[in-house]
């Protein structure tokens, strides 16, 4: 068969879930074949769906030779057998979630598919919804600045199962979303939970997972609850975004934060943003991608490693909630997800980020929290507490203390020098007086240059070699001298911008630049500057 060729489908499994599947496909023009073991029920989709066939039999199913992927909607506990022996026969196959019951279930598909060049895709259907898509999307960019949390509610008053509980049941999807949001596995769970309709069963759980990024995420799921909530909330350090499936605008940004005056937090807010999002139905979009998959052999969104990560950490929860709220640790790599030369000291309690690269002799103190895709040179020393966002590069000799935040793409040029006390003593202790200091997205400090503590450094701001930073910096300043001064601007690629009146515009990258006061601001692609 041609990858080109409209490919068709049988859908295993007519029941609480699969008719909905059963319904997509159809409409799609790829359902062929629907496969139950209830006759009656086979009956009805013959009247509802003319046109398709019906079987109780699976091996009839994989035999017919028109079909190409088949769609897995049974109980959890069939997963795996049926599963298997649809890759076996030589098709595709789209299960739903889990992907099976036990981990070692889910390992012998995942490499089963791999030998036998099979299609694996995993019914995790949040990661086609849209407001989730475009929620990644946000979080990649950095609109909502470093994620320090995220919590999601999936609760109802809905059907009750007697073959897995209410984790396995409701908390893949919110698993699902939540790795793919934050790119990396939980280093530990600990989960909690009730049974008050059958023994063995809990009806409410509520977990909890810890990152290696430092990030923490709560998941409460329960099926004893008086309405229906679907709700993900993630807290980062410039803005918040909820996305609530119930609600008209399902997708809304909160640009609130926290602005730290005389070294306490102060909350700030503003005012919610909702965010425009297709429509589409998320299965159906989830359906089509499969299909896109079958024809043009790509690997699916949610393929069976992703469907495996899901697994492994069902499976940590599962063995805490059995052992009275155990905290399970999950094996991690961290040599796999970034370098450190054998000569640099990282402190237990460290976070970092995927892809960083960590190099001779330097050190990071307990309670650091670098990003992805930094490096750190020779001779770095890195502070307790420090907050270091992705893509950051701190060159050699740099001492980051106690009370710089680094934004993303900071670059901090050799021998630069932070502070973290005005007025120090050797013999008078102000650990207690320490003053904070910020350095905005995409900052460059300059080659020994020094920044004196209880300053911020605006976005793109652009510090000279040797200058001494006495007083906040605006975006997009070029700065040096001793004091440092505003000398002029630059643009977001680097370049020196030359002002005619109030405007600007990079010779470099074409950017323009409007200038309003003391501040310089980049205009939305396509906008020309107001004349005054």
């Amino acid at each position: 068969m041609s990858t080109k060729e409209t490919p068709k489908v049988a859908v295993v499994g007519g029941g609480y879930w699969g008719k909905n599947l059963i319904r997509n496909f159809f409409e799609l023009g790829v359902l062929k074949v629907i496969c139950d073991s209830d006759p009656a029920k086979l009956q009805e989709y013959r009247q509802k769906y003319p046109g398709v066939l019906t079987s109780q039999s699976l091996a009839q199913v994989v035999q017919d030779p028109e079909i190409q992927g088949v769609v897995i909607a049974v109980p959890a506990e069939l997963h795996f057998e049926l599963a298997r022996e649809v890759i076996i026969s030589g098709k595709d196959v789209f299960v739903e979630k889990p992907l099976s019951l036990r981990v070692e279930d889910g390992e012998k598909l995942v490499e089963l598919s791999r030998e036998k060049k099979k299609i694996l895709m995993i019914g995790h259907i949040l990661a086609y919804h849209p407001a989730v898509v475009r929620l990644k999307e946000l979080i990649g960019q950095g609109d909502l600045g470093r994620i320090q949390y995220v919590y999601s509610n999936r609760l109802n008053l809905g059907k009750i199962r007697t073959e897995e509980n209410i984790l396995w049941s409701f908390a893949p999807h919110d698993i699902s979303t939540i790795l793919s949001l934050l790119q990396e596995m939980p280093v530990e769970v600990i989960a909690s939970g009730g049974n008050y309709l059958h023994a063995s069963i809990a009806d409410v759980t509520i977990t909890a997972l810890r990152f290696p990024s430092g990030v923490r995420a709560h998941i409460f799921v329960s099926w004893l609850h008086p309405y229906k909530e679907q709700r993900l909330v993630v807290v980062g350090e410039k803005k918040m975004a909820v996305f609530d499936d119930m609600a008209q605008d399902k997708l809304v940004i909160y640009p609130h934060g926290m602005d730290w005056v005389e070294r306490s937090p102060v909350p700030r807010k503003g005012e919610a943003q909702a965010v425009p999002i297709s429509n589409e139905e998320p299965l159906r979009r989830e359906c089509r991608h499969f299909l896109d998959c079958l024809q043009n052999r790509a690997t699916p969104r949610t393929d069976g490693e992703e469907g495996l990560r899901v697994l492994k950490v069902l499976s940590a929860c599962s063995q805490s909630l059995q052992d009275r709220s155990r905290a399970i640790e999950l094996e991690v790599h961290p040599e796999k997800s970034y370098f450190v030369h054998p000569s640099a000291v990282i402190d237990p309690g460290c976070s970092v980020g995927p892809s960083t690269r960590i190099w001779h002799y330097s050190h990071l103190v307990e309670g650091a929290r670098i990003g992805r895709g930094c490096s750190i040179g020779q001779n770095v020393f890195i502070g307790r507490n420090v907050q270091v966002g992705n893509n950051v590069k701190i060159q050699n000799n740099v001492s980051v203390y106690e009370g710089v935040t680094l934004e993303d793409n900071v670059f901090c040029g050799p021998s630069m020098v932070f502070t973290n006390v005005i007025n120090p003593r050797s013999e008078v202790s102000r650990k207690h007086e320490f003053k904070p200091t910020r350095v905005g997205k995409g900052a460059t400090l300059g080659a020994n240059s020094t920044v004196v503590c209880g300053t911020s450094l605006g976005a793109y701001a652009f510090v000279g070699a040797g200058a001494v930073v006495t007083r906040d910096v605006p975006d997009y300043a070029l700065v040096y001298g001793n004091p440092a001064r505003v000398m002029g601007w630059v643009c977001r690629c680097g370049e020196k911008l030359e002002l005619k009146g109030n405007r600007s515009e990079c010779r470099a990258c074409g950017l323009r630049y409007q200038k309003s006061g003391t501040k310089l601001k980049p205009l939305a692609a396509g906008t020309r500057p107001k004349k005054r």
